[in-house]
């Protein structure tokens, strides 16, 4: 990293970054650090003061980095929420009421309303637990914190950025993922500084008037709000509508299942978000319009403006969305660069943009979209002028084409372990879509941006805007016919960090054995292949050896499974047609087992499973299934009228939709060696039949405070 200086600092401030996550409470680790690093960097400077050439010096090299992760871990302490006195984490008092603004643009969903609050005061009672010495006086105190809302949309408008509410009732802490493999949403708003969330119906909430937190912000609301409009009536048609809204504007609440869905197959899912490629894509076709400036007198300083103006006012259109500021403020460092003369290099511009953007947020590094920008940028500047170079054809726009292949090429290539380990798919024809869907990007960006420069000019503001609904219908019928292609996706793909790891230094040795032609790199790579290999046989082998029961949470649901190897049978009450909360409780869990296949059955149903080998019984007040010699009995009912009784002792009472009240009803009825409460029934009843349960000293088990029940049975 000779030559990239901004390489070493952003490395620097990542480890003190990762130092706070991982100890947040070792205060004196980064005070030692600052303690050492200035010592090395003022030895140093003392040795060498008197000498009129400098030699560089690894121990104010090392001295510097010391110095960037003390810096790293204060700036986490700092920009975390959870350390200020008066956030809400802290408070010990019943909240009653709070007031709070809009402090992000809110989004539409398909229920509700998802809107982001800054609370600014609360009102709270005393808690019969808290200590008088330690509990506020009743009354409204300053409170601190942001709060994820969910408002129902029935009879309302879409909320504004800056409006001020006045909410009734308590937000609670967000749920930890309760299944295995499960997305981890509370960890996910945890780097946002959230750590709460409500359901509101209108009536809980007043508007007491606007008052935007940021000037710039609500300017940024505002022209989003507008480009909406813009876009709404030239473009017209719902289905290209929604599409050029979400890739030009962000927002994706007009996009149905079905075309996420199709994108996703198709490898082209990250067309669909405003990103680090959208400024990208908008950058180099400014660079080779405004070309032409350049050779005219100061042409390079009216080129750099209008660049500059033209990318801003898209992060504006935007709403200043994250990766969007991320990417438009790379480039802008870029443009400045190449308008003063300096000389540059794309590495350390990437370095330097990361640097600054975790100065300011340094939970920036553990977003998904903030490492696949970087990396995908970084491998493209490093390895793409090589593959283009090493390919050539006679014809140049076969050549053209190929540059565009080389580009989706070496982003796949880098980003693809990282994509399967967030993401757990591949897209197989990703060669096929990407090159049509760069290239009609290409076309539809800035289209999109002179669509909203013409919006007020008659019969041209028509003119672009059917222009731009046919280039976006295009790119709809490319991408659909390309995920229509037999296996178009490998879906259920799941990597170990260890896995991940091992698979990108195949991946790094791989390339550097090209480039420098090393032997060393290439043996290497083979064993890094070779350790990737008996890893995932390994894996392999724990799983087709696998015998698991498990309960798991699905909100309101019943959902037990039972699994075999790779096989696994799943009894719900979950309808066919919902896949969204399959997708989000139950799909990680079984791709993170190694289950390919998996057998849904109601839990109405009476039939055998021969495949899992269950004996299954039922009747109106339960169901009774006999797997692997384990007997599991769910109990729908229990009521005086009908008296079953079991004679034999159950392995495991799985009681659902409310079923037993007290205690009692059991006696005589069954003996249980696990019981086991899912999510079918009320939270309340639950909470009751637990505290009882531990007066008596019954062990039971509830999937909504617990999580999921899994017993490993060989």
């Amino acid at each position: 990293m000779k030559g990239h200086p901004f390489v070493r600092y952003a490395a620097g401030l990542v480890a003190g970054i990762l130092l706070y996550v991982l100890l947040p409470d070792a205060l004196l680790v980064p005070q030692a650090a600052l303690a050492v690093g200035s010592g090395l960097l003022l030895w140093g400077y003392v040795r060498y003061r008197d000498q009129p050439v400098k030699p560089i010096q690894a121990t104010q090299g090392l001295g510097g980095l010391l110095v960037l992760l003390s810096l790293g871990w204060a700036i986490t302490y700092q920009r975390t929420a959870s350390n200020r006195p008066d956030n809400i984490v802290h408070l010990t008092d019943t909240l009653r009421a709070y007031e709070g603004v809009i402090a992000a643009q809110p989004e539409e969903r398909a229920r509700t309303y998802r809107i982001e609050l800054e609370i600014r005061r609360g009102l709270y009672t005393r808690s019969p637990e808290a200590q008088p010495s330690v509990a506020s006086p009743p009354g409204w105190h300053p409170v601190s914190g942001r709060v994820i809302v969910y408002l129902d949309k029935t009879g309302g408008t879409l909320p504004r950025y800056g409006e001020v509410w006045l909410v009734t009732g308590s937000p609670r802490p967000i749920d930890p993922p309760l299944n295995p493999g499960e997305f981890d949403y509370r960890q996910y708003l945890s780097y946002r500084n959230i750590y709460h969330q409500q359901y509101l119906r209108p009536f809980h909430r007043r508007a007491l008037g606007s008052d935007p937190p940021n000037p710039i912000t609500h300017l940024a609301a505002t022209v989003n709000r507008w480009a909406d409009s813009v876009f709404t009536r030239q473009v017209g048609s719902r289905a290209e509508y929604g599409i050029v809204n979400a890739m030009i504007l962000g927002v994706r609440d007009d996009l149905d299942a079905e075309t996420y869905r199709t994108y996703s197959v198709a490898g082209a899912i990250h067309i669909l978000s405003v990103s680090g490629m959208h400024v990208g894509i908008l950058f180099a076709v400014l660079t080779f319009l405004l070309g032409f400036l350049i050779r005219r007198p100061r042409g390079k300083l009216l080129m750099a403006g209008l660049q500059l103006l033209i990318l801003w006012f898209y992060a504006l259109a935007t709403g200043f969305s994250p990766p969007v500021l991320r990417s438009a403020g790379m480039f802008t460092i870029l443009i400045l660069a190449n308008a003063s003369g300096r000389q540059q290099q794309l590495i350390n511009t990437l370095g330097a943009s990361a640097f600054f953007i975790l100065c300011y947020d340094p939970y920036a590094l553990f977003s998904a979209g903030f490492q696949l920008s970087y990396l995908a940028v970084a491998g493209i500047g490093a390895w793409q002028s090589p593959l283009v170079q090493a390919v050539t054809f006679r014809y140049k726009p076969v050549n053209k084409l190929w540059e565009l292949t080389a580009v989706a090429v070496v982003a796949q290539l880098i980003t693809f372990p990282l994509g399967v380990y967030y993401f757990h798919q591949f897209p197989t024809y990703f060669l096929v879509a990407n090159p049509v869907v760069m290239a009609l990007s290409f076309v539809l960006l800035p289209l999109s941006m002179a669509t909203l420069a013409g919006s007020w000019i008659p019969y041209l503001n028509d003119c672009l805007g059917w222009c731009l609904q046919k280039t976006a219908w295009l790119l709809n019928a490319a991408v659909t016919q390309t995920s229509l292609l037999p296996g178009a996706a490998w879906d259920g793909l799941w990597l170990t960090p260890g896995a991940m790891l091992l698979i990108y230094a195949v991946i790094l040795c791989g390339v550097a054995c090209l480039l420098t032609r090393n032997p060393g790199y290439l043996w290497a790579s083979c064993v890094a292949a070779l350790l990737l290999a008996g890893l995932t046989l390994w894996d392999d082998y724990a799983q087709r050896h696998q015998q698991k029961l498990a309960v798991h949470f699905l909100p309101h649901r019943t959902a037990v499974s039972l699994t075999d190897g790779h096989t696994s049978l799943l009894l719900t009450d979950l309808d066919a047609a919902d896949t969204r909360s399959y997708d989000f409780y139950l799909k990680n869990t079984f791709g993170q087992w190694g289950v390919t296949d998996l057998t849904r059955m109601t839990v109405k149903q009476a039939d055998e499973s021969r495949k899992q080998k269950v004996a299954y019984y039922h009747t109106n007040a339960y169901r009774l299934c006999v797997w692997r010699g384990k007997t599991v009995l769910l109990v729908n009912k229990l009521t005086d009228r009908e008296r079953w009784k079991l004679p034999a002792v159950v392995d495991y009472l799985i009681i659902r939709r409310n079923a037993l009240r007290e205690w009692d009803q059991l006696t005589g009825r069954v003996v249980a060696r696990h019981v086991i409460f899912d999510d079918s029934n009320k939270t309340p009843l639950t909470d009751k039949l637990l505290a009882d349960a531990r007066q008596r000293g019954i062990a039971c088990f509830s999937v909504r405070q617990m999580g999921a029940y899994v017993a490993e049975l060989n």
